[in-house]
């Protein structure tokens, strides 16, 4: 949080100098206007590309891999493990029904296997036990 504090009060001083010289050089009359506004934008460009580089690339986690295996040793079948990932976007049993074309009794059926293969009682816990287990 200080860094960024500092870096945008560096920026604010910057802005402020820069400014004073163009209406310094203006004053005088040695520069036009639009070499300053052009010397203006291509300094914030590079300060821009450096807080993105800086910010916005930070190192991230890396991806989980899905553990195949396990998700064998618990015994789901292809068609379940379809519709576990269908439960972890918050779709409802009907719009998983409508997604992979089959009925909605089905899915039911779908659904209360994984609970009882996962040993959870509700959708959500099954999502966060299939995390766990890095399924998802």
């Amino acid at each position: 949080m200080k860094k960024t504090i500092l870096i945008f009060t560096a920026l604010a001083t910057a802005l402020l100098i820069l400014f004073k010289l163009s209406k310094y050089s203006i004053v005088s009359g040695d520069t036009k206007i639009e070499f300053i506004i052009a010397g203006i934008a291509i300094i914030f460009f590079f300060i821009g590309v450096y807080i993105n580089k800086k910010s916005l690339h930070k190192n991230r986690p890396p991806k989980r891999e899905i553990d195949h295996q396990k998700i064998k040793e618990i015994g789901l079948t292809k068609r379940e493990y379809e519709v576990l990932n269908e439960i972890k976007e918050g779709l409802s049993n009907q719009e998983i029904a409508d997604k992979l074309f089959i009925s909605e009794s089905t899915i039911k059926t779908h659904v209360s296997n994984i609970l009882m293969k996962l040993d959870v009682s509700r959708r959500t816990q099954a999502v966060q036990k299939a995390k766990e287990l890095q399924i998802l």
